[in-house]
């Protein structure tokens, strides 16, 4: 039987290419509203991010969001990600 191939994505704060399905992806819509997405099937333009504190302040630091959706970022979107890694950890 064939194999699939896995689908990765890179992470926008450590810059490495990870699965799809372990990163969490930030979507800008049509209307230019940011939303996390955990099903990966939001519609709209995505970034992706590895689920740790250390990278996403590193996509902060180095703008790896403004980069991919070629727009500034609201500083809710970073607190969003922030918030729902804290969910999931504990």
């Amino acid at each position: 039987m064939k194999q699939r191939k896995i689908p990765l994505r890179k992470c926008t704060g450590c810059q490495e290419m990870k699965n799809k399905k372990e990163l969490i992806r930030v979507v800008r819509n049509d209307i230019g509203e940011f939303s996390l997405d955990f099903t990966g099937k939001k519609p709209g333009r995505g970034a992706y991010v590895c689920p740790s504190l250390e990278c996403i302040e590193k996509a902060r630091k180095n703008r790896g969001f403004e980069r991919s959706f070629k727009t500034a970022v609201p500083k809710e979107v970073y607190e969003n990600l922030k918030g729902e890694l804290d969910k999931n950890v504990k």
